[in-house]
């Protein structure tokens, strides 16, 4: 990525964490930065770094990078789970959470008391959304989107995948393509998601294709995200899906603010 890219920030937001804990939105802002740099250093290497992810491990690995740039931007208050399935991914180390770090200090080779962490933390995911099969867009005269190419113009919808249902203090990414390579166009947060807003648990099947298995949010849960936006990619398109997707029109009247 050769530009950096310029965002509105939602005047409204908050994150608000375990034990009523407050995160500067700012700290946020900056983790996408530098989320984007590591991108950069990625795109200069001699192999195709992304096209070797592949689609299907590419939103995971957005994800992990903008974990990385907040334990960076917050080198005193995350840490990162010392378990790849843990959860939640960034430890919220205030008074409460160093005191359980160090009780389990020789335990971190453990998985059980960081799945969950019992003093909790933020958890991260990352999508690109949703865009037709094949055939579909086929049929309305483009062809599908593949790795590097920019998604916005034919996508259907999105929403965030977990490993259960009780997901909850959620930075949801969401990326797309620009100049060939990810960057993240929205952050979303929301401290307010309960089990119903999560699908049912998909396990896999002896001999499927997935591995782990999967609960998809709903509706509900989308909404609740998009009420906590923290901020976006200053390009109409985005601000429009999103507006659209939520029946609102706050992205747009934000964006139209900052112009």
């Amino acid at each position: 990525m050769t530009r950096r890219l310029e965002y509105v920030t939602n005047p409204r937001a908050q994150i608000i964490g375990p034990r009523r804990f407050s995160l500067d939105v700012a700290g946020v802002e900056r983790a996408v930065h530098r989320t984007h740099q590591l991108i950069g250093q990625l795109a200069a290497f001699e192999v195709d770094v992304f096209a070797l992810l592949g689609m299907r491990n590419l939103s995971a690995f957005i994800g992990e990078l903008f974990a990385a740039s907040m334990i960076l931007e917050h080198s005193e208050l995350f840490r990162k789970n010392p378990h790849q399935d843990g959860y939640p991914d960034l430890l919220l180390l205030d008074r409460a959470g160093l005191a359980e770090w160090a009780r389990l200090a020789g335990r971190l080779r453990d998985k059980a008391p960081f799945s969950p962490f019992a003093r909790g933390g933020f958890e991260v995911k990352a999508t690109c959304g949703e865009v037709p099969t094949p055939a579909v867009c086929q049929r309305r005269g483009f062809e599908k989107p593949d790795i590097g190419d920019q998604r916005i113009s034919c996508l259907t919808g999105y929403n965030w995948k977990a490993h259960h249902r009780e997901t909850n203090h959620l930075f949801g990414l969401f990326w797309d393509f620009m100049d060939r390579t990810p960057a993240i166009v929205a952050v979303f947060y929301s401290a307010a998601l309960v089990e119903t807003d999560w699908g049912k648990v998909v396990k896999p099947r002896d001999g499927g294709g997935r591995t782990t298995s999967v609960s998809t949010m709903k509706r509900d849960g989308v909404r609740k995200m998009y009420n906590g936006w923290i901020t976006v990619i200053n390009l109409s398109p985005y601000a429009v899906f999103f507006d659209k997707r939520n029946r609102s029109a706050e992205m747009a009247a934000a964006m139209s603010r900052s112009s």
